[in-house]
């Protein structure tokens, strides 16, 4: 059954948790929704995991839609979204709502984008809803503001902290988000947030009293080398089966054990004759 806004949200009411991974391509997508992954996260940390930058602010919007289209296309039961990258929302409520909807018009079977900020994005939100656009709002540790925290660091520490995210959050709510991802907040101020909210709440580095969770997929398959975040639990370990495979391959190639005669194509192959004629 495919995911929907009004199914998530009914799984929020019924205490069922909701699972969500990031995704950027078609193969891999095409997994996750066999697997039965509710939410998949098409996230401009596709700019870290897919093309090796830093942080995630080199990403383009023309990017995340042709990342879009391609995991939209693989999800028949799971509920997409997609990332409005750095600078595509900031600067007006009209730039905001002119992004979502290139998003939803050009990345076909999208079926909502997600916007960073709490109250100073408010009116974003409030614009991209009013035209029908469902919003996963994005608060606590937001990675487009990297350069404004000094680098990817926990966020609501203390009491003033916690009041300032607790606001965004209300202001999310309130400009329309249905949903909203925690990311790297203390654990007592998202199960605080998650009882007082009626939207749903996407942790990642928020403890387990979210609604649901979010993990970046090559983070969780130790896809990423040796650096593991400490919200990450590894479920696997395919990088390192990975990097078995292909030193495997090169080996086979490199002694010619690879390919053997039953990897190739016999059946009408040309004469002894043809051979001896042209050699």
């Amino acid at each position: 059954m495919k995911q929907t806004v009004k199914t998530l949200e009914k799984m929020k009411a019924e205490g069922r948790k909701i699972s969500q991974l990031t995704c950027y391509d078609y193969t891999t997508a095409s997994i996750m929704d066999r697997a039965g992954v509710d939410m998949i996260l098409v996230g401009d940390s596709l700019a870290m995991t897919m093309q090796g930058y830093n942080d995630t602010l080199p990403i383009t919007l023309d990017e995340m839609i042709i990342y879009g289209r391609s995991v939209a296309r693989a999800c028949k039961n799971a509920f997409v979204v997609v990332d409005l990258p750095f600078m595509s929302y900031q600067i007006s409520k009209e730039q905001a709502l002119e992004s979502a909807g290139r998003i939803m018009k050009e990345a076909t079977g999208v079926n909502a984008v997600k916007i960073e900020g709490g109250v100073n994005i408010a009116p974003q939100i409030k614009a991209i809803t009013d035209a029908g656009i469902p919003v996963v709002a994005h608060i606590g540790m937001t990675p487009q503001s990297v350069n404004a925290f000094g680098g990817f660091k926990v966020q609501g520490k203390g009491d003033a902290n916690a009041e300032r995210v607790l606001k965004d959050a209300l202001a999310v709510q309130e400009a329309g988000a249905f949903a909203v991802t925690l990311e790297c907040i203390p654990p007592r101020l998202a199960e605080l947030i998650t009882k007082k909210l009626h939207i749903i709440t996407i942790g990642i580095g928020a403890g387990s009293k979210c609604d649901g969770q979010v993990l970046v997929y090559q983070d969780m398959l130790a896809m990423g080398g040796d650096f593991c975040p400490k919200f990450v639990k590894r479920f696997a370990n395919i990088g390192q089966d990975m990097e078995n495979a292909f030193s495997e391959y090169k080996k086979a190639v490199s002694e010619g054990t690879f390919p053997e005669e039953k990897h190739t194509y016999t059946d009408g192959d040309c004469s002894d004759e043809f051979i001896k004629t042209h050699s």
